[in-house]
């Protein structure tokens, strides 16, 4: 799984619950970074912030779905601006969760984005 967030803290916190879970987590902090490191290294899901130096989360979402590769990767869009949830959707995010949020709630997310 990669994880695709700028802000430390919640990054660190997501990483930490997800690893918890047994999960293998990637960590990128920046958009343009973050093409590249789903491209040398395939995740099984992506979680992806809006708000990214670099690319912003729906440029990589649309980067992603424009690709033969990379075009049905299941993708979580995470922002703390719930008006950008029309956006993300309409740009091909398979979940939207709004910050902040739970960690039962991200839990049951990942879960059933991996089919657990």
């Amino acid at each position: 799984m990669l994880l695709i967030e700028d802000e430390a803290n919640i990054a660190e916190a997501m990483r930490f619950i997800l690893m918890r879970e047994g999960l293998r987590v990637s960590h990128v902090a920046d958009g343009a970074a973050a093409l590249d490191q789903v491209r040398r290294d395939p995740p099984d899901l992506v979680i992806l912030d809006h708000m990214l130096p670099g690319l912003s989360g729906l440029e990589i979402l649309a980067a992603l779905r424009a690709d033969p590769e990379t075009g049905t990767l299941p993708v979580i869009m995470l922002t703390a601006r719930g008006r950008d949830r029309d956006l993300a959707e309409r740009a091909g995010a398979d979940r939207f969760i709004s910050k902040p949020f739970s960690n039962a709630e991200i839990l049951a997310e990942v879960r059933a984005m991996l089919g657990r």
